[in-house]
């Protein structure tokens, strides 16, 4: 058996102080002074450390926002002269789809490289949009052998790119058919190219450093790969979006390209194919109303991998705006039904938040996907806007010291194949490549209402109409 594929962490302190999403504050003139404060008793030290935590350069409101939410000092004042505040500071991180608790969290596997626990529970609504309305069968979870991390079973994360032969035919004990080229890739992800604001020369080299190190792919613009060293672009995978792809596919050594969909790509794939026919070329789809129908077109038509493009929140960039969940088990149900699903591999990008994400984005259908925003979130960044409409930086993205950021992507990466593993586990399944598609160990919350609520109430009524 093959050695355990592992990502070793190594803490990665925050340069800048964490924004905390609760505090405590007293109401110190009604305090009776007794000599059982339970300020004292705090199980993480942060009360009975007061006085030597705001001597430093600690800031008070710093100091008062580390409070990890276990309210055992809110409950057992006897006084009750403790409330609990949330910090607005906190409040502003992210925007509606990169939440401040996924901020933080992301932040937090950033630093350690383990798995985010929440002392004080899960306090949310019990369904949301998207992947929230989604939860995975743990039920599997029972079985001493089958414990994640700490198992004692062998479970693979890796998964293949590349078409795969629906038969093979021999001559003898030889085999006849042309083996089509295949990447493998230890975890079901890959780096996808950051947006705009967001690359500074550091970054882009932290992230091909890290999918190096952790062999793992990096996906990087043609433009920008014209200024990296040939050791360099060992794990990339150029994405060329000039206006002569197959001028520009030319001269790349990459196993594997991507060009953007345009009406004439399957003669510009197969011009590509021409010159290497053991490098993959994947086509890039913008998802939409008829994705389901241009993938089943490639697909036909020997596109060996298609990677379907979603915006940063996981929606369709073009037609009703559908979360990638629903268009995902669309197109995966329609190359079912066409026979196809085996012979292409599909990908996606954009939406990718959490772990979880990527696992559910397997369960509804695709191989692997493409991550971007999480990499540049494990680097302290906010998601304020402000590079975006040409402002500085608060946290100095574009100087950041590139060892510090390949440790913090590092980490988050170890996090979440730590997550992937538990999840795994618990459902049951032993490697990655078998978790695409399985629906049966997924509960869908439109499914459970409608089979529970659905023949006395109806149908749900669109709220948008």
């Amino acid at each position: 058996m093959p050695a355990k594929y592992h990502i070793h962490a190594h803490a990665a302190p925050p340069r800048f102080p964490t924004e905390g999403k609760l505090g405590i504050v007293d109401w110190r003139e009604d305090c009776s002074s007794c000599h059982n404060c339970v300020k004292k008793g705090c199980v993480y030290g942060f009360y009975r450390e007061e006085t030597d935590l705001l001597r430093d350069d600690i800031g008070y409101l710093d100091y008062i926002y580390k409070c990890k939410g276990c309210l055992t000092c809110i409950q057992n004042c006897t006084k009750n002269i403790l409330t609990r505040v949330v910090n607005p500071e906190y409040e502003r991180l992210g925007d509606e789809y990169f939440r401040p608790d996924i901020i933080l969290t992301t932040w937090y596997q950033a630093e350690t490289g383990a798995v985010p626990v929440s002392g004080c529970g899960y306090g949310g609504p019990f369904s949301g949009s998207g992947f929230d309305s989604m939860w995975t069968d743990m039920s599997e979870i029972v079985r001493p052998t089958r414990d994640g991390i700490h198992g004692r079973e062998y479970i693979n994360t890796s998964v293949d790119i590349g078409r795969k032969l629906k038969r093979l035919n021999f001559s003898g004990d030889t085999i006849t058919d042309t083996v089509p080229p295949l990447l493998s890739s230890p975890l079901p992800l890959m780096f996808d190219m950051v947006a705009e604001q967001w690359r500074h020369p550091v970054i882009l080299s932290a992230m091909v450093k890290v999918a190096a190190e952790l062999k793992l792919f990096a996906i990087i613009d043609s433009e920008v790969l014209a200024g990296m060293s040939v050791e360099e672009r060992a794990p990339v995978i150029p994405l060329f979006t000039g206006t002569d792809p197959v001028r520009e596919a030319a001269g790349a050594q990459a196993p594997m390209i991507i060009l953007p969909d345009s009406e004439n790509i399957l003669e510009t794939v197969k011009e590509c194919k021409s010159q290497n026919s053991q490098r993959i070329v994947a086509v890039r789809v913008t998802a939409g109303t008829d994705s389901f129908k241009r993938v089943t077109e490639l697909a036909g038509n020997g596109v060996e991998v298609i990677n379907l493009r979603f915006d940063s929140h996981g929606r369709e960039e073009a037609g009703k705006q559908r979360h990638m969940r629903d268009v995902i088990r669309e197109v995966h149900g329609e190359l079912i039904r066409q026979g196809l699903r085996d012979e292409v591999t599909l990908f996606t990008s954009g939406g990718i938040a959490l772990p979880e994400h990527m696992a559910k984005a397997i369960i509804c259908g695709t191989d692997l996907v493409a991550i971007d925003i999480p990499l540049i979130v494990a680097l302290e960044c906010r998601l304020c806007g402000q590079c975006a409409l040409g402002g500085q930086c608060s946290i100095g993205l574009a100087t950041i010291d590139e060892h510090y950021a390949v440790s913090r992507m590092i980490n988050l990466m170890g996090s979440w194949h730590s997550q992937l593993l538990e999840m795994l586990g618990a459902m049951g399944i032993r490697e990655a490549r078998r978790l695409r598609g399985e629906v049966g160990r997924c509960m869908f919350f439109e499914d459970l209402e409608r089979a529970a609520f659905g023949r006395l109430f109806g149908k749900r009524l669109d709220r948008k109409n």
